[in-house]
């Protein structure tokens, strides 16, 4: 029998790099059968909202006069070195408690078992799994709910029912299925599964010669870097990289924003051979609309290094060269009977019919059939959808999540810090060329940001 431990957490909140823990509860159970248990309340060190309250019966007063976490980081992380962390639905307890050791810069890591999981490998014939589905299904003796220690009895009484219901070949193939870890390319160090860091952020692969192949975002690296090497590989390209694999690197983030920012920085700056979709584009256009005179609007092609970003603008579309954009802006020709003349397709003498009127396609702008004005309004019609997101601020953004600040100007993603020094010395540096997929990123961010003039630099 394994060293256990029965875990189970009440906290503030569902979100483990915002939310804290209030209370701990932990069951020991060592090889020789022996059992041990322990609660603790804690401190979260922020307000219990009254949903939670009443939900736990863990009130602020209760934790007023509560230890904080730092006062029994020790004590739990005695109770749980060594042992099988097994938690219903682990990845929530096991994440809290991650978070709250790493605040203290203490590492922490351990076999985890969910309970959840388990349950469902077991009686895939049943629909739920919760624990208040488990005290009925196996008749478990539930003292209190939605407490901590009285929730890791209620565990360990699953684990302990299980092994009486279903034979030892049954629970441990549960076992082996939870824990199976996938064959790693054969020049990887295998103690690199254990290194991998269940957090946000940017994973590197590496091959021979120090060459870089591909780099990848992931909500949780350590989940998303092993999904590579799974025996059942997708495709043939996958099952190619990873043979190709001599060593991996990672940068953790404190949310997916920075993950997905750096994941799209580092592409361009090291060009990895795997990565497709987020490489350079040195052609990158967009167009806008002049305005010839006599309501006549005529787009415009520009590369983005001429245009300012940062100021209100009027652009419509990111395309990663000139062939793209004219690619486009014929099909909204062709849909919407614009004239191949007045959009610049096609070039012919004034007054002369485009090849468009010929088709009977062109309604006649070029030849007097039809208003200017009224084929522009058109064209405003067709190339709308094209619109690009104005810069909002009159000056620098930033973005906050968690600890870091994301410095943006113009769409262009200046870097992350954690100091106000930092981020002054980032206000002062030299702006990157506007890039289109970072511009994604942001413009489905754009509420979370807010103007360096208006705001506190850091908190």
């Amino acid at each position: 029998m394994l060293h256990l431990a029965f875990v189970d957490l009440e906290t503030t909140g569902a979100t483990a790099t915002i939310d804290r823990i209030t209370e701990i509860g932990i069951i020991e159970v060592d090889e020789d059968g022996s059992v041990r248990e322990w609660q603790q309340l804690i401190n979260p060190g922020t307000r219990i909202p009254p949903f939670i309250e009443q939900l736990t019966g863990i009130s602020n007063a209760m934790v007023a006069s509560a230890p904080r976490f730092e006062e029994v980081a020790e004590e739990t992380l005695r109770r749980l070195q060594g042992r099988l962390f097994i938690a219903h639905n682990a990845r929530f307890d096991y994440g809290f408690l991650k978070n709250e050791f790493k605040r203290l810069d203490i590492p922490f890591r351990a076999s985890v078992l969910c309970t959840v999981k388990l349950s469902r490998t077991l009686w895939p014939e049943h629909k739920k799994h919760n624990l208040d589905s488990l005290i009925e299904r196996h008749g478990l003796q539930a003292n209190a709910r939605h407490r901590a220690l009285a929730d890791a009895q209620l565990i360990h009484q699953f684990w302990q029912k299980i092994h009486v219901d279903r034979n030892n070949l049954d629970i441990q193939a549960a076992l082996q299925a939870q824990n199976a870890h996938p064959s790693l390319p054969p020049h990887l160090d295998p103690a690199i599964v254990d290194k991998l860091p269940d957090t946000p952020g940017v994973y590197l692969f590496y091959g021979e010669n120090n060459l870089p192949l591909y780099v990848g975002k992931a909500k949780d690296i350590r989940q998303r870097v092993l999904s590579h090497f799974a025996a059942d590989h997708k495709s043939s390209k996958e099952m190619a990289l990873s043979q190709q694999i001599k060593r991996i690197d990672w940068i953790e983030t404190a949310g997916e924003i920075g993950a997905l920012l750096k994941e799209a920085s580092l592409v361009k700056q090291l060009q990895p051979s795997h990565n497709r979709m987020l490489r350079k584009n040195e052609e990158l256009c967009t167009y806008t609309l002049i305005d010839e005179g006599e309501g006549w609007m005529r787009p415009q092609l520009l590369t983005t290094d001429e245009l300012d970003f940062s100021q209100p603008l009027a652009a419509y579309g990111l395309f990663k060269n000139r062939k793209e954009a004219h690619e486009v802006l014929r099909t909204l020709a062709h849909d919407h009977n614009l004239c191949d003349t007045l959009t610049g397709l096609d070039k012919v003498m004034p007054g002369k019919p485009c090849f468009g009127f010929q088709l009977k396609r062109c309604k006649g702008a070029c030849v007097g059939n039809e208003p200017l004005a009224k084929h522009s309004m058109r064209l405003l019609g067709a190339i709308v959808k094209l619109k690009l997101l104005s810069w909002p601020f009159a000056g620098p953004a930033l973005i906050r999540e968690q600890d870091e600040v994301h410095l943006i100007d113009g769409w262009r993603y200046l870097g992350t810090v954690k100091s106000a020094t930092d981020l002054s010395d980032l206000l002062e540096s030299r702006r990157p060329p506007f890039d289109r997929d970072t511009y994604k990123i942001l413009a489905k961010h754009v509420s979370k940001m807010v103007c360096v003039n208006n705001n506190a630099l850091l908190p």
